[in-house]
């Protein structure tokens, strides 16, 4: 589970087994322990942030200040998901 960064309390990383090929670039948000009902956010290929759901529940003010987090980081994201995955491709 490669870590990407930390916001505050919330942890944004990747699970290593994304399939075959690997889906969308997209990351996953926790304030606790990584679970497979965290948060999932796809990144875009424009730069920006949306949600894929929000099953861990993140209250809407701070997903939001999260989504604007990644939009400016998305390519840094988007870096880290080459050097895990080799290759991205985006859901938009």
């Amino acid at each position: 589970m490669p870590r990407v960064f930390k916001l505050g309390p919330y942890l944004v990383y990747f699970w290593t087994n994304e399939g075959l090929p690997p889906e969308p670039v997209h990351v996953h948000v926790t304030d606790g322990v990584p679970s497979k009902d965290d948060t999932k956010i796809w990144i875009t290929s424009a730069g920006g942030a949306m949600v894929c759901h929000n099953k861990g529940d993140i209250p809407d003010h701070r997903l939001h200040e999260i989504l604007d987090i990644l939009g400016s980081q998305s390519l840094y994201i988007v870096g880290r998901w080459k050097d895990v995955f080799g290759d991205a491709k985006f859901y938009c």
